[in-house]
């Protein structure tokens, strides 16, 4: 199941993108904002990135105005990789090399058909894993702090 948020700046991307995602026969939910009334987008964050936690969801989208915000505050939960991406081919290397589980798009920075293929190649690739593997497990010591460093 994918989960979905937004802010009041992009509600209606979100309600395009949910049936987009509906239509083609994803099962999503919807975690808000529900409607334009001005809403603060790291609320929906969290919604959105606890429920990956507790599986309830596999992976996550979040919208606002420029993704920015969603992105760093996705980022503040154990477990998250969100990753902010205008256009398909970040949205691809996001997730084959750092195996991204949040999608993070800005409703004013991208056009609807531009955010619908982004969508779609982010969900249709897989993570590479190999390489990308240690990279992505230095991240989750980082998080857990049990990282110290070390040369190169």
């Amino acid at each position: 199941m994918i989960a979905i948020g937004c802010d009041h700046a992009a509600y209606s991307f979100k309600t395009e993108i949910m049936e987009y995602l509906k239509d083609k026969g994803y099962e999503v939910k919807d975690f808000g904002a529900d409607g334009k009334i001005k809403s603060d987008y790291p609320e929906y964050a969290r919604r959105v990135c606890r429920s990956i936690q507790a599986g309830e969801c596999d992976r996550g989208l979040l919208f606002c105005g420029t993704g920015i915000g969603m992105s760093i505050t996705a980022n503040k939960f154990r477990g998250i990789r969100a990753a902010a991406c205008m256009e398909a081919l970040g949205a691809e290397l996001s997730r084959r090399h750092n195996d991204a589980n949040v999608l993070c798009l800005g409703a004013r920075m991208i056009g609807i058909e531009l955010a619908k293929r982004t969508v779609d190649v982010w969900l249709e690739t897989d993570f590479e894993g190999g390489r990308h593997s240690n990279r992505v497990d230095l991240i989750t010591m980082m998080e857990n702090e049990e990282y110290t460093g070390q040369a190169n």
